[in-house]
This record gives C-alpha cells, structure tokens and sequence, in this order.
C-alpha cells in the first residue's frame, strides 16, 4: 500500500494535536473547509482528491461535545460519498462515553448511541484512547483500537517523582485495575479512596484503604471532570499522612469549577495528556502539566494503514 494513499483530516476540536501527529508521520493535515453557516448549522467541504484513499479523522469529541460530535459526523458523510476506500475515526477522548450502562429506570445508553451514529454514517473503524469502560468496544461492529496513555504518564512519573517514595492511589474502587497497573510498573505500593457519591458531579471521599504515610501518593484516573473527586481525595491522602499529591489523568475535561477547586485544592500537580485541549483558565493554571500523546496516535495511525500489528502500543 502506498504512503501517499493515506489522507489525514481533522475537525476544530484539536487542530494542535491533529498538526502534531502530522508531523510525526511527515505527512500533510489534508485540505477541508468546516464552517457555520449563521444558523450554526455546519458546513463542510473536502478539498482534495479522497477516492480509493485510507482516510483518517482526528477529532475527539470534548466540550462542546454536541458539536464537535456533529462535525465528525458530517465530515465522515462528506468522506463516504467522495468515495474514501477506509475512513478511521480517531477519538483521543471519547465523548458519552460515561453513559455506558443503565443506572436507573428509563434512561438511555447513550455511549452505544454514539457508536451506532458512527457505524451508520460510514466509520470503518475506531482508534481511541483510555475508553472509560472497556465494554465499550463492544458497542461497536467494527475494528476498535482503545489506546492507553499509561506509556507517556509512567515516562513523566519516572522522570519527575522520586519513584521509590510513590504510592499509586485510586481514587474509586472502579480504578483499581488501571492503578494496579501502574503500581506494578513503577515497584510501589497501592491504596484505595473509599468513596460515596451522593449524584452526579458529586462526591464526598470518606477514608484511605492502604498506607501511605510519608509517601507522594499519585491519583489516576482515566479522566478529571469537576475535579471534586481528586480534590476530596487529595484532602483525605494529605490528613492521612501523604507528604503530597500528585494527580494523573488521560484526559482533562475540566468543566464547571474545576479549574477554581484545583487552585484551592491540596494537589501539588495535575498531569492530563493533550487528547483534549485546555481552555480559557485551564490553560493559565499553574498546576497543570500537559502531556503529548502525538507519537502514540501517530504510531498506532501508521501501523492501522500499513497493516502492521498495533498490539505492542497496548502497554
């Protein structure tokens, strides 16, 4: 297969990141025209040749998710009837994605309504990254490559924390195999954050399961909303004898007061990756640090198009 069969395009979600991955794979962010016209209604035009071509489409679908999620979908439409041979979706954060399950009477699976709108406008196959629930590739009925940021995290802790004074902390009892993980890796310890949550976007965390006086704890967790997780659990690590709290996660969604709660709150560090881009004041808040997870993208886009085994990414 042919280098110059592959065509990159890119919605306004994460033009930074699109570039990035472009980049690395020394190959052009092809030509599209996405625009609104003054109803907001959403227009777009392809501006070169796709047909016969393998084409992917860098969009996470972030805040505001509706419309970057309604982007996505028209420019695939616009792929698809231009004859594009293969079009990828490439969803570094996966929008929905918490709606997974029903949890009450009545109410909808939105994550699998998400994937059947990819499927029927002409999505071929998925390339994401720190799914919040891993069942949810089986939502789709095609190829789904879930990524994880673990590789570009565990090379920051490894590089910026002293390593042998970490305890991994999860801040739920639904993180713990992720945390796990990382504690494997990395030689440390492991503790747990029992935590009650009261409705959605609220919690209160209650107490430490594990030791982790005198040591830097390290929350992770797949993504940070409201940031009213972390902070709670930042406060209880801190009273329970942890020198200080780093917190770690693949995608930084950081909407309503988060930003405001993470100014005032006991965590040291905020390390999310660029699968979403910061913000307004996100973007002046000195407690986070930004991870790039171009070249891992960009690797696992190489290896989709030249049918190489994209299995070793799985770290």
């Amino acid at each position: 297969m042919a280098v110059n069969e592959m065509k990159i395009f890119a919605g306004n979600a994460n033009p930074a990141l699109a570039e990035s991955i472009c980049a690395y794979l020394n190959t052009p962010l092809s030509k599209a025209e996405v625009r609104r016209f003054s109803d907001g209604e959403i227009f777009v035009e392809i501006g070169e040749n796709v047909r016969g071509r393998d084409v992917f489409v860098i969009q996470p679908t972030c805040p505001p998710v509706n419309d970057h999620l309604m982007e996505l979908m028209i420019i695939v439409d616009a792929l698809r009837r231009a004859s594009a041979r293969r079009i990828t979706a490439v969803l570094p954060y996966y929008g929905y994605a918490r709606q997974d399950r029903k949890v009450a009477p009545r109410v909808p699976i939105t994550a699998k309504v998400v994937a059947e709108m990819l499927m029927v406008v002409g999505v071929r196959r998925v390339l994401t990254m720190d799914l919040h629930a891993g069942q949810i590739q089986g939502f789709f009925n095609i190829p789904v490559d879930n990524l994880f940021a673990a590789p570009v995290l565990l090379d920051y802790l490894t590089h910026h924390v002293d390593v042998s004074q970490v305890v991994m902390v999860s801040p739920d009892a639904g993180g713990v195999e992720r945390t796990r993980a990382f504690a494997k890796r990395l030689n440390a310890s492991l503790a747990i954050v029992d935590k009650r949550r009261e409705r959605a976007n609220e919690c209160e965390a209650m107490s430490v399961i594990g030791d982790v006086k005198g040591k830097v704890a390290v929350l992770l967790d797949d993504m940070v909303d409201t940031a009213g997780t972390l902070c709670s659990a930042a406060n209880v690590l801190i009273d329970s004898g942890a020198t200080e709290v780093i917190a770690c996660c693949s995608h930084g969604v950081l909407s309503g007061p988060a930003i405001e709660r993470l100014e005032k709150s006991r965590i040291k560090n905020l390390v999310v990756t660029d699968s979403i881009p910061l913000r307004g004041a996100a973007r002046e808040c000195a407690k986070i640090k930004v991870l790039s997870v171009n070249k891992l993208l960009a690797e696992a886009i190489r290896r989709i198009h030249s049918e190489d085994s994209v299995s070793s990414l799985f770290v």
